[in-house]
């Protein structure tokens, strides 16, 4: 990074969801309860996932990794939130703006490759049974978790050597509550329409093909399964539903946040807010509330975990 950048703008100032006293005091409250519930959701899921063995199958795997991606993309960015809105004090320096971009788009890349991986597991479980547990071995699993990082930490060297070489010399807001691309790159003093093109591109190009490839694995397991039996589409679409739920909460925001048109903050706003702080929380919800063997598995510990109590 060049000095003269870090010389002329040493921090960003948030304007944050909003400048009202009264709503500032109510999110400071609401994202505090949502972040508590977002810690103890999903580090109930990768708890429980890692210590019953019943769970100990590739599905469970690639969940406990979700919801791990899922706690850090929420740290990344709430806990500073709530400082800020508890201290008044919304700025951040430019090393940490910088940093909080190339985190967050690490995570971004390695979810989106993870749902693709998470796909994949729902296809050889529904269209390839008896094969299953051989597709899926450990070692293939801990080979979509590493692909899955490699991804994430490409796209977000990639997103950065875009902009690394930009000049920050006068405006230094930033509307909204963390730090992202399309709004760091507004503030530099220079022509920045080329650059937020191939921004832009990059983080919408990567998320279309993703979710293209997500929409033809579905519509590839459903084809199969009518073919087989009617009775069977059912089940799959039962099987399927947690899915595609998370991934339409997963990449709506981001679609819209990077191609769409005609970019709205207060849009904007809402569907950082839904990123970053209702869908952590709703994964675990969606995941555990329509499994039997999680609900089950969460039985089991908390029965164990009450008879350790009382036998101590």
């Amino acid at each position: 990074m060049n000095k003269a950048n870090y010389s002329e703008v040493s921090q960003f100032v948030f304007l944050g969801l909003s400048t009202n006293g009264t709503v500032q005091h109510f999110l400071l409250a609401f994202s505090t309860m949502l972040y508590v519930t977002i810690i103890l959701g999903n580090l109930l899921v990768m708890f429980t996932v890692t210590f019953d063995p019943h769970l100990h199958s590739p599905m469970y795997f690639l969940l406990a990794n979700l919801s791990f991606i899922d706690l850090c993309l929420s740290t990344l960015t709430v806990p500073k939130m709530i400082s800020d809105l508890y201290s008044g004090h919304k700025t951040i320096s430019f090393k940490g703006c910088v940093t909080q971009i190339f985190i967050l788009h690490i995570l971004g890349g390695s979810e989106m490759a993870l749902l693709i991986a998470m796909a994949l597991d729902r296809y050889v479980a529904i269209c390839k049974p008896l094969h299953y547990l051989t597709v899926m071995s450990p070692q293939v699993c801990i080979l979509f978790l590493s692909g899955a990082w490699i991804v994430g930490l490409i796209h977000s060297v990639a997103q950065l050597a875009f902009v690394v070489h930009l000049p920050f010399c006068g405006p230094n807001e930033i509307d909204s509550f963390y730090c992202d691309l399309p709004w760091f790159i507004k503030l530099a003093c220079t022509d920045t329409y080329r650059m937020e093109f191939l921004v832009t591109a990059n983080s919408g190009f990567i998320s279309m093909v993703t979710l293209f490839l997500l929409i033809i694995s579905y519509v590839f397991i459903l084809a199969t399964v009518c073919k087989r039996s009617s009775g069977g589409l059912a089940k799959a679409l039962s099987t399927l539903s947690a899915h595609i739920t998370v991934v339409i909460l997963f990449f709506g925001p981001c679609i819209f946040i990077y191609l769409w048109p005609f970019p709205t903050v207060p849009v904007d706003k809402f569907l950082a807010f839904l990123d970053f702080i209702i869908t952590p929380i709703l994964n675990p919800i969606i995941y555990t509330l329509r499994n039997k063997d999680m609900k089950m598995a969460m039985r089991r510990l908390s029965s164990q975990l009450l008879n350790l109590r009382k036998s101590s």
